[in-house]
């Protein structure tokens, strides 16, 4: 008899346990790919929202400079630091959404698979 059907035979508890530990073991990587999903598409719409107002911005300011060449501005570099300012963040949102997008998925679960079946080929043969 294969020593795996006999082990099931004789204590099936043993099964059962492996198979509550796969679970919870799927159970965590799954939280774990959740999690680095939800912050990527956090720090992707937090990369949009800011390239957008600070292409607005930079259309806001651009038409202000156009319109009132003549008048004394106080302050003209704010209409370039202020679109440029959420240009840096929006950029630095999307190297961070580049940075959480590497993620081995599954791989814990992968590896105690390919585990298994190199423990079950040493118990199957001769």
């Amino acid at each position: 008899m294969h020593p795996l059907l006999h082990l099931i035979a004789t204590r099936p508890q043993l099964l059962a346990d492996h198979a509550e530990a796969y679970a919870e073991l799927v159970a965590v990587e799954v939280d774990r790919v959740s999690a680095a999903w939800t912050r990527r598409a956090l720090f992707n719409a937090l990369a949009l929202c800011g390239l957008s107002v600070a292409a607005a911005l930079a259309g806001v300011a651009l038409m202000l400079w156009a319109v009132m060449p003549a008048l004394p501005v106080h302050a003209p570099w704010v209409l370039i630091a202020v679109p440029l300012a959420l240009l840096v963040a929006a950029v630095a949102c999307l190297v961070a959404a580049q940075r959480h997008g590497q993620l081995d998925a599954f791989d814990n679960l992968r590896q105690q698979v390919k585990a298994d079946i190199v423990m079950l080929r040493e118990v199957a043969a001769p």
